[in-house]
């Protein structure tokens, strides 16, 4: 069983920058592709980024292309999502994933576990 755990969410005004953390457990997550969702209130769970499991190739949300930057450590069993430029519209609940899969597409996908988000919220 994987849990995983994202830290790092808070309040910071329009402009500013926050770095989110996903410490996973349970199993080494080295050998797949990690994603970041995001839940703005009233809306669908979207998709914001995700990083291959070598961490070299990783892809974006148009909205956040330019913005927001994804890393892992893979012998930490961590994965980064390093927001900067933010906007209040960026204000959601961000959650981390893990998809099981090999191959496919990161972005359509399924992802098989889920931590419980983090909170982030942008003030004009």
């Amino acid at each position: 069983q994987v849990q995983l755990v994202e830290s790092g969410g808070g309040l910071v005004q329009a402009g500013g920058s926050l770095r989110l953390s996903c410490a996973a457990s349970g199993s080494t997550l080295n050998t797949y592709t990690m994603g970041w969702f995001r839940q703005a209130p009233g809306k669908e769970r979207d998709f914001v980024g995700s990083i291959s499991w070598s961490g070299r190739i990783a892809d974006y949300a148009d909205s956040v292309k330019g913005r927001f930057t994804i890393s892992r450590d893979n012998a930490k069993n961590t994965v980064y999502l390093q927001m900067n430029s933010l906007k209040p519209e960026d204000t959601a609940v961000y959650y981390c994933a893990v998809k099981l899969r090999i191959g496919g597409n990161p972005i359509t996908d399924k992802y098989d576990y889920w931590g419980q988000g983090t909170q982030v919220t942008v003030s004009s």
